[in-house]
């Protein structure tokens, strides 16, 4: 990441203007977690308040949040209490995660803070760090933003950014988005294709 945005985002935290922080766990994701097959380990890139950590905890899933911001970091380690050992201060394109391979990556706001030139990378990355059998899932911001960030995608960017690395499972619209991202979120499940590295 580059230092710009993560003194961006420090400031975002410490004064709390955080529109996409939605003080809670996800219906969709609820909904998700209680049916998914596991459990096993999970990956939360760019976890910013690390709500869904315990949520995950609670179903058994062995769970690592990462954030590049040291106030987000602080945040989640308040809010999460026990679990605050879950969450982990690094760079979800640079850390060194010790050779695990996750059984899923966790999204949320995490891909749309970065510039699509970035996606193909993210979409890569996800993908080695994902076991052959991992998927990718959460929820996905599309449309259009006059005044980027957040970058939405559009169907197009979808397909050729993460279709070469994932097949999507599942595409439904999110009803009870925050005001930011309301009518464009979208939760997805994409499956790691078989070889994809």
């Amino acid at each position: 990441m580059h230092p710009g945005e993560v003194d961006s985002w420090e400031t975002d935290y410490r004064t709390g203007n955080m529109p996409w922080d939605c003080h809670g766990v996800p219906s969709a994701l609820v909904e998700y977690i209680s049916h998914a097959a596991g459990p096993g380990r999970v990956l939360i890139p760019g976890c910013g308040s690390g709500y869904e950590v315990h949520a995950f905890h609670e179903r058994g899933w062995q769970v690592l949040a990462v954030d590049v911001t040291p106030a987000a970091v602080a945040r989640a380690r308040t809010l999460l209490g026990d679990l605050a050992d879950k969450v982990v201060l690094a760079d979800f394109f640079s850390h060194d995660f010790g050779g695990r391979r996750f059984d899923l990556i966790y999204e949320r706001a995490f891909l749309c803070s970065m510039p699509p030139t970035r996606w193909t990378a993210y979409a890569r990355h996800a993908a080695e760090l994902l076991t052959s059998e991992g998927k990718l899932v959460g929820f996905f911001l599309y449309g259009h933003e006059d005044e980027p960030p957040p970058y939405p995608l559009t169907d197009e960017a979808a397909l050729a950014v993460l279709a070469r690395n994932f097949t999507r499972l599942a595409d439904e619209p999110v009803t009870d988005s925050l005001p930011v991202f309301a009518g464009r979120e979208r939760w997805q499940v994409w499956q790691k294709k078989g070889g994809a590295n």
